[in-house]
């Protein structure tokens, strides 16, 4: 299974962003799907997921600001990121858990808010 992220890049405070994340190969079953993020020097920390038939969940310090959804159909996960702050600079992963609930990660994408 691969994860292929895109949609990163450089905006400024205020701006919008929106990450995508496919995965190919043989997952049977997508139970659930998700984002985490790595700021420079810290530790990777959860974003946000979406769970097949449940609401997305999301991490306080983005609520209301980013947009989680998904498609198992076309094992596709979207991050739509408003209101941009530079405390929002890292790199972003994806994620996709199968039915047995093993993880597969994204390579990672750069996202940079600064003026």
């Amino acid at each position: 299974v691969q994860l292929v992220e895109s949609g990163g890049g450089y905006v400024q405070p205020g701006g919008s962003l929106r990450l995508s994340c496919a995965a190919s190969g043989s997952i049977f079953t997508i139970n659930a799907m998700g984002w985490y993020r790595q700021p420079p020097g810290k530790q990777r920390e959860w974003v946000a997921s979406i769970i097949t038939g449940d609401s997305p969940d999301y991490a306080d310090s983005v609520k209301g600001r980013f947009t989680i959804s998904g498609d198992n159909s076309k094992a596709t996960v979207w991050l739509q990121m408003n209101s941009l702050k530079p405390e929002d600079t890292a790199v972003y992963y994806c994620h996709t858990d199968d039915q047995d609930g093993i993880r597969y990660w994204g390579q990672g994408t750069q996202v940079t808010v600064s003026s």
